[in-house]
């Protein structure tokens, strides 16, 4: 019986740990909302760097350091993990 119990323990420890074991037993619906809000979180991260850009002031040492399109990924990563978020939203809302 002790045997057993801790097989199971170790199971159970085993998945959650694994987060990739996590994500593939979400529903559909429930990755999409992952993926979306990992995006959204992507997006901040992009609207974060576009201001720190904006409040530099010497122009030679930014083009040193190199040219992102910070806002068009942000615009990006913002309307396509909004699109996700939106259309996962009625199956994790009707799963609750």
């Amino acid at each position: 019986m002790g045997d057993c119990a801790s097989q199971h323990t170790h199971h159970m420890r085993g998945i959650m740990i694994d987060p990739v074991s996590q994500f593939e037993l979400l529903s559909e619906a429930g990755q999409v909302a992952v993926v979306g809000a990992g995006l959204w979180v992507l997006a901040g991260i992009c609207g974060v760097m576009d201001y720190r850009r904006g409040k530099r002031r010497d122009v030679t040492r930014l083009e040193q350091v190199g040219w992102v399109p910070w806002t068009a990924l942000f615009m990006a990563l913002g309307v396509i993990g909004g699109g996700l978020l939106a259309m996962s939203l009625p199956a994790v809302i009707g799963s609750l």
